[in-house]
Parts: C-alpha cells; structure tokens; sequence
C-alpha cells in the first residue's frame, strides 16, 4: 500500500471542496482550483480530511494512489497559501521588467525578449531588474513557466551570465589559458 497515498490531506480554515463526480473543486482565499482524479481512485471528504482510497487493485492504480493525493495536497496547499518560484537574472545589461501580463527580457540578444504569462500567474520584479518572483497557485505551473523563462537563456558554464533559479549554484568551467 502506498504510505503516501495513505496519508489523509489536512484543510485548512478557509479551504471549501466539493467532490463532484471524479472532479475535485477547491476554493481558497487565494483562488479556485479543480482537478480529475483517475477511475479506481475515491476521494472522500471525512471531518477537515481529505482521503484518498484505491477502489480496484491493479498495478496502474497503485502507481497513482500517491500521485492522486499529492496533486490534491498541493491543490490545498496552492488554494490556501500559494506558490512562489524566484529566478535571477546576472549579466551585464540583462533585466527584466513587467508590462501588464508580460515580462519584456534583455538577454543580451538584439531584441528585447517579451514572454507571455498565462492567466493566474503573476510576476514582480525587484528595484535591481534583476529578480524575478513568479506567483500563483498551480506548483506545476509555476514550475514550468520558470522552466520556460530560463530556457530563453540559460547561465552559460564559463561566465554564469543568464536565467537561472534562485540559489542554484554553479559550477563555472575554467577558461582557456592564455599564449606565452
């Protein structure tokens, strides 16, 4: 058995869910989220817990018993406190600024770079130009649209200028030694 899938999601005040179906509704004070959970799979709501149940015990049920809780885990959690995900930009005149529901990057390329965010992601930018901190309250999201906005130029392995996340660290190559 799953000792994740086992484990009950807590809710906290301010947190309403509805099971409808096999469609899980959650809404919190900082949005409203919903969700599919797979067939052989129940979700029961038990006095402030959530539990998720295997109906049928087959293999591909099994592999998603924990996978099922721990999305519905992070949907209370996105719902009630939300997710943030910071990224730094290091470079000589590479920054970022936000325009509406774009960021418009210089990332040293000819062209100012100009991403689109989707609904439900909000961005901010420090005095610097050089921080970015996404937030919303889908982790999957918020994980991808930084994956995506270090993608446009990620720190390359020499200098370290580019995208990266906050407190990664890098290991810098060393450069080419010098003619004598």
């Amino acid at each position: 058995m799953s000792r994740i899938g086992k484990k009950p999601v807590e809710i906290p005040k301010g947190v309403d869910i509805k099971i409808e179906g096999e469609i899980v509704k959650i809404k919190g004070p900082k949005g409203e989220t919903s969700s599919k959970y797979p067939e052989g799979i129940k979700v029961v709501l038990d006095e402030g817990k959530l539990l998720v149940e295997r109906t049928i015990e087959t293999r591909d049920v099994r592999a998603l018993h924990g996978l099922t809780r721990n999305l519905i885990a992070n949907m209370v959690s996105g719902v009630s406190t939300g997710y943030q995900r910071v990224l730094e930009i290091s470079g000589t005149g590479y920054r970022a600024q936000v325009q509406g529901n774009k960021l418009l990057l210089a990332l040293g390329y000819s062209h100012p770079v100009e991403f689109e965010l989707p609904a439900g992601i909000k961005a901010a930018v420090d005095q610097k130009q050089t921080q970015i901190t996404l937030t919303g309250i889908d982790k999957q999201q918020i994980g991808q649209i930084a994956a995506n906005l270090r993608a446009l130029r990620p720190p390359d392995a020499y200098k370290g200028k580019g995208v990266k996340y906050a407190g990664q660290r890098l290991k810098l190559k060393v450069g080419k030694a010098g003619k004598k």
